[in-house]
């Protein structure tokens, strides 16, 4: 069962990593450009969802690449 909490507990923290390095990647793009005037509300909610978009989604590839290359070894068993 402790195998368990740890891989829980390595899945939060890089998720969470990775949405702060997505963060950070955003804030480097004017979508304000984008939207309507007076709409910071919106503009701040748009880079949030986009954060978790982004980051969940490269966090789930690295996790998966990491269990399947953790994986490979069960092919070459006897």
């Amino acid at each position: 069962m402790s195998i368990i909490g740890q891989q829980a507990l390595v899945a939060i923290i890089v998720h969470l990593a990775f949405m702060a390095v997505t963060w950070w990647t955003l804030q480097a793009v004017r979508i304000d450009l984008l939207l309507k005037p007076n709409r910071v509300v919106q503009g701040r909610l748009l880079y949030i969802l986009l954060t978790i978009a982004i980051g969940s989604t490269v966090a789930n590839f690295f996790l998966d690449y990491w269990a399947w290359s953790t994986d490979l070894p069960y092919l070459f068993r006897d």
